[in-house]
């Protein structure tokens, strides 16, 4: 009690009160505090793992570039955009995409990539992957463009690609069921019948990404041209604008570049989708908001039930002590004094639920950021919503109890059995 000793003796007496009244009624209050704590938990908890992979995202986004974006085939109308007749169906060509990457001037990172294979199962060490895993076919630019990084060894470089080289980087769950923690560089995978030596392998991203880039094995897309690849492969083209080039203008001058590859008229719809980081960004933002009303939601329902199950609990507590409340208004106590008794004790409940559901939604959601790989936060802000939340409800829930105690008659709480 040492905090209260600026406080004026008066509400020092009616703390100390309120808490003994706690004390006192143990198993009801442990339970409402308990209700509280789980609606704090779901609201706190669902918004701190929010908070730890919002912040994952952002880093990933902010690697990628804010203005990065893809070109690929279009493979049914709803990517189109446009109920128009869409002029074909032609996947993209090497000649074009290679042709689009000498011809576009926009100052830019490029990267010309395709998919090889997927569901296959990649051998090495006299092991086999299960038959998860994809096979991308791309120029030195791939991992720069898919916010990935190199944890060990090298890149693909331009000699890989301009020689075919039998040379691949393998993702981290690939480089785990293989080699699991054996130095993996120089060693050999075997993807169908043909074998690759591994020149590097690439930092985990985590479930969170659904772990596209950690099932991935990259080789050079020259070398897959005459092992996978064929003529009715769908390639694509990645491109980074550099920091001073609009986003709008690199996509506009794309756009331009590839229907005039494509051999388009004026009035042809596009053949072909462009896919831009920023679509991304406020896809995951409206998922986000999306995930942070449920939490308010789910919080509010459960302390809707705990401010129902607060404000009985008080209820009885009047009940139970009106011979108490009888006495302490004959020694002089008055209506103000039985009334913020009351409410302290409401509100001290509530604030003992809100703190304890604090706690426990910070570690779940912390738990849950470190096992998708995230780094561990903390929501201030919505931390300071659930305390304000927990006082809101404490005050409504115990006003009712608090203005019945002070209306009771003294002489009649003194007669009550």
């Amino acid at each position: 009690m040492k905090g209260l000793k600026f406080v004026s003796p008066l509400f020092r007496e009616n703390f100390k009160v309120a808490l003994r009244a706690i004390a006192s009624n143990r198993l009801r209050s442990v339970l409402t505090i308990l209700i509280i704590a789980i609606g704090i938990t779901s609201l706190v908890g669902i918004q701190t793992a929010i908070e730890a992979l919002t912040n994952k995202v952002s880093e990933s986004f902010g690697k990628m570039g804010a203005g990065s974006f893809s070109i690929a085939s279009i493979y049914s109308d709803s990517q189109s955009g446009d109920h128009k007749r869409v002029l074909n169906r032609r996947n993209l060509s090497y000649e074009q995409v290679s042709q689009f990457v000498e011809q576009y001037k926009i100052p830019s990172i490029k990267c010309l990539y395709a998919t090889a294979l997927n569901n296959v199962a990649i051998k090495g060490d006299s092991k086999k992957t299960d038959p998860i895993m994809s096979v991308i076919a791309s120029d030195e630019n791939y991992i720069n463009f898919n916010m990935s990084d190199i944890n060990n060894g090298r890149d693909l470089n331009k000699k890989d690609i301009e020689n075919a080289a039998f040379v691949c980087i393998i993702g981290n769950n690939i480089r785990k069921a293989l080699f699991k923690d054996k130095d993996v560089l120089n060693k050999v995978v075997t993807i169908g019948a043909i074998r690759y030596q591994v020149v590097g392998t690439i930092k985990e991203v985590g479930s969170m990404f659904g772990g596209g880039i950690d099932n991935r094995v990259i080789i050079p897309i020259t070398n897959a041209r005459s092992s996978f690849l064929n003529e009715k492969s769908y390639y694509s083209v990645g491109i980074i604008p550099a920091a001073n080039v609009s986003s709008q203008v690199a996509v506009d001058q794309a756009t331009i570049l590839f229907r005039s590859i494509r051999r388009l008229r004026p009035d042809d719809v596009s053949d072909f989708s462009i896919d831009k980081s920023d679509s991304m960004q406020e896809e995951f933002d409206k998922q986000k908001s999306s995930l942070s009303m449920a939490a308010l939601i789910i919080g509010l329902i459960t302390l809707l039930g705990a401010a129902v199950g607060l404000m009985n609990i008080m209820l009885v507590s009047v009940k139970e002590r009106t011979r108490e409340i009888g006495t302490r208004k004959t020694l002089g106590a008055t209506s103000k004094i039985i009334k913020q008794q009351f409410l302290i004790e409401a509100i001290v409940i509530g604030q003992i639920g809100g703190l304890v559901g604090i706690i426990f939604g910070v570690i779940i959601g912390n738990i849950i950021a470190i096992l998708t790989k995230a780094n561990a936060t903390i929501p201030w802000d919505w931390i300071i919503l659930a305390v304000l939340i927990c006082l809101v409800v404490s005050i409504l829930s115990g006003y009712m109890p608090a203005k019945r105690a002070a209306a009771l008659d003294p002489i009649d709480s003194l007669r009550y059995e």
